[in-house]
């Protein structure tokens, strides 16, 4: 079953059997053994492999006849990820400039707290960011 799953999701992800050894850090070679039954994937690699191709290592393995493809974001690259950063030091630079802004109950907040803070900027701004490429990007430009 897992080799029928595995070959059908990476074809209707339009992906080549190299392609797919590329995202998950493996040989074609070996995504070639595992789809024509030569082998099988450990836990780990099929857990890599059901990320890649948006489904449940239980649909894989022949354990669900759904697949429950998820709506996976699109990764972000070198340019997104220094956009994010340069933004994030300029928000934490105005909150830190700005009078009052840092404090709870009166009281100025923690280092604990403000670094707390800032991984949830950090993390909103990725969020985001992979949202609006996922909602704006043409489909003859995505990847998967």
């Amino acid at each position: 079953m897992l080799r029928q799953r595995l070959k059908e999701m990476r074809k209707t992800r339009k992906l080549t059997q190299q392609g797919l050894a590329d995202k998950v850090n493996t040989t074609k070679g070996t995504i070639s053994n595992y789809e024509n039954g030569h082998s099988t994937p450990s836990n780990e690699m099929l857990k890599d492999l059901a990320n890649v191709l948006g489904v449940t290592t239980d649909y894989l393995l022949g354990r669900e006849d759904e697949s429950r493809v998820s709506n996976t974001l699109p990764d972000l690259n070198k340019k997104d990820t220094r956009d994010i950063a340069r933004d994030l030091e300029k928000t934490l630079k105005d909150l830190e400039n700005s009078e009052d802004a840092l404090m709870f109950d009166g009281e100025p907040i923690d280092e604990h707290t403000k670094e707390m803070i800032r991984i949830s900027l950090e993390n909103s701004m990725r969020m985001a960011k992979q949202l609006a490429k996922q909602k704006f990007t043409p489909n003859k430009y995505k990847k998967d």
